[in-house]
C-alpha cells in the first residue's frame, strides 16, 4: 500500500483529503464519523464579519434598553467592551477537542481590525492553522482592482505578524491576473492557497418575482479550473495548493495532485454519497498507485504539471485553439438528428 502522507500549510496531514468548511462540520457526531472515515483535517465553517457585527449591535441594544431608567441611574451596567462571538469561538475550542486530526478555522471578515483581532482570538482555541476566505463582493464602482488586491495583502502580512500558526488563504478566481496575485501572497509569507471559493450566487423564482438563494452543490466538470491554476502554479510558489470545489471521487483527488496540487477538499461529495464515502476515495487512490506501482503521494505530484508537461502548449491558450478548431469531431460522438 502507498504512503499518502502530503504536507500542507507546514502540517503533516496523513493523506490528501480534507473535509471543507461547512455545516456538516459543526456537529461533534459528523466530525467523529469524518475522522473514523479517514479524513486528513477538517476546516470549521467560517467566522463572518457579519456575525461579529450582528452581535455587537444585539449587545450594545442590550445594554442600552436600561441604560437610563430614570434620572438617579444613568447605568445598570459598568462599561464593558463586547467580546465578539464567544458561541463560535466555544464551539470551535469544542470541536478541536473532539478529534485528533489538525482542525482548521476559517475567517471572513471585512475590516482589518476584524481580521487581526479574530484571528488571534481563534488561535488561542488551539487550532492547527487559519484559513483566510478572500471573498470580496465588491460595493463601489470606483474602487480600483490594485486597491482591493493590496488590502487583501495587508490583511495576510498583517494576521501572519498577529499568529504563530499558518495561515492560508481561499481565492476566488475572479483576478484580472491569479496567477500573479497568488505569487504576491507567496512573497507575503502565506503558508498555503485554495483554489478556489464556491460561490454562493443569487438567483430569481419566476413565480414570486423574487430573488431567491438556493444552496448549490458543485459538479464532477467544476474541478477542471483549480486543475488548471495547481498545474499552473506547481513549482512557481513555494505555498502548498489545495484543489477546491467538484472533487468527487479518489480519481479527481489524484487529477489534483498529478496537476500540482499538495491536496484537496471536498463537502459536495459528502452530502452526495455520505461522509463514510471518505473511505470509498482512499481506497480507490490506494488502488490506482498501486497499479501503477507508485510508492507515495510525493512520486506524483506535480507528474502533469506545466512544468513537468512534455507539451509546452498544455496550459496555454494554443491548446485552447486547437480544440475550437477540431470542434466538429463533437458530432461523431453525439451525431445531429
Amino acid at each position: 500500500m502507498a504512503n499518502l502522507g502530503v504536507k500542507f500549510m507546514g502540517l503533516d496531514l496523513k493523506n490528501p483529503i480534507i473535509v471543507g468548511a461547512s455545516n456538516l462540520v459543526t456537529d461533534i457526531k459528523n466530525l467523529k464519523k469524518i475522522e473514523e472515515s479517514g479524513a486528513a483535517a477538517v476546516v470549521y465553517k467560517s467566522l463572518f464579519e457579519e456575525q461579529i457585527q450582528l452581535e455587537e449591535l444585539e449587545l450594545d441594544q442590550d445594554i442600552m434598553e436600561y441604560s437610563e431608567r430614570n434620572a438617579e441611574m444613568t447605568s445598570l451596567f459598568p462599561d464593558i467592551k463586547h467580546a465578539g462571538p464567544v458561541e463560535y469561538l466555544m464551539n470551535l475550542e469544542t470541536a478541536r477537542k473532539s478529534i485528533s486530526i489538525p482542525m482548521i478555522a476559517s475567517l471572513n471578515a471585512l475590516e482589518n481590525d476584524t481580521w487581526i483581532e479574530y484571528s488571534k482570538k481563534i488561535e488561542e482555541t488551539g487550532v492547527a492553522g487559519i484559513e483566510l476566505n478572500f471573498y470580496s463582493t465588491p460595493g463601489s464602482f470606483d474602487t480600483p482592482a490594485a486597491k482591493i488586491e493590496q488590502q487583501q495583502i495587508d490583511v495576510l502580512k498583517a494576521v501572519k505578524k498577529t499568529v504563530k500558526i499558518p495561515v492560508s488563504v481561499k481565492l476566488s478566481p475572479f483576478y484580472t491576473n491569479t496567477l500573479e496575485f497568488v505569487k504576491k501572497l507567496d512573497e507575503a509569507g502565506v503558508d498555503g492557497v485554495v483554489l478556489f471559493n464556491r460561490l454562493f450566487q443569487p438567483d430569481f423564482d419566476l413565480d414570486k418575482e423574487e430573488l431567491h438563494f438556493p444552496y448549490n452543490l458543485s459538479n464532477e466538470d467544476d474541478n477542471r479550473l483549480a486543475l488548471r491554476y495547481a498545474g499552473l502554479l506547481y513549482g512557481n510558489i513555494n505555498a502548498g495548493i489545495c484543489c477546491n470545489t467538484g472533487i468527487f471521487s479518489g480519481n479527481d483527488v489524484i487529477k489534483m495532485i498529478l496537476a500540482g496540487g499538495s491536496c484537496v477538499q471536498v463537502v459536495s461529495t459528502l452530502y452526495k454519497n455520505h461522509i463514510g464515502f471518505i473511505e470509498t476515495m482512499l481506497a480507490d487512490i490506494n488502488t490506482w498507485m498501486d497499479k501503477k506501482q507508485y510508492a507515495s503521494i510525493a512520486d506524483i505530484t506535480g507528474k502533469l504539471s506545466k512544468k513537468n508537461s512534455k507539451d509546452p502548449f498544455a496550459f496555454k491558450r494554443a491548446q485552447y485553439v486547437d480544440i475550437i478548431m477540431k470542434s466538429d469531431s463533437i458530432f461523431k460522438k453525439f451525431p445531429l438528428r
